[in-house]
């Protein structure tokens, strides 16, 4: 079965990121530290050991989360260029859990539109985390308004 994810690449916070989604979301955090991949990296500085090359957020249903820091030697393209985390659903029981979410992962981020009902009918809302990560948050009964 094939999967589609959003991979989130940080400068240096992917540890402390994919933790903080952990805790509003729920789920179980994997990472792999350039490090842990030892001369296959070549040679790394103390600071650059700890850094993830590859984590994941799963989240209890299933959904998964990637992210990983910039590798020595690459530039850094900030996570919100132009992409969204969007988390959706078209059951209407999920709008206290999604407004309970959007609630915590916008605290010290910037939010652009509240997560409320919008003119469609769906409750949406949208922010950039305090990483500078866009989501997006839509509840609807997957009808048109």
């Amino acid at each position: 079965m094939a999967t589609l994810n959003p991979y989130i690449s940080f400068k240096t916070e992917a540890a402390e990121a994919l933790e903080f989604y952990r805790s509003v979301l729920g789920g179980t955090v994997e990472t792999t530290t350039f490090g842990d991949m030892g001369d296959a990296m070549g040679p790394l500085t103390e600071d650059t050991k700890t850094l993830v090359m590859h984590g994941s957020l799963t989240l209890d249903d299933g959904l998964v989360l990637m992210a990983s820091d910039t590798p020595p030697g690459m530039d850094h393209v900030a996570p919100s260029a132009g992409v969204t985390v969007a988390m959706t659903s078209s059951d209407l029981a999920d709008q206290p859990r999604f407004a309970e979410y959007f609630a915590k992962l916008s605290e010290g981020g910037t939010t652009g539109m509240p997560f409320e009902q919008a003119p469609w009918g769906d409750h949406f809302g949208q922010f950039d985390d305090k990483f500078g990560v866009s989501w997006m948050f839509d509840v609807g009964d997957g009808q048109p308004a």
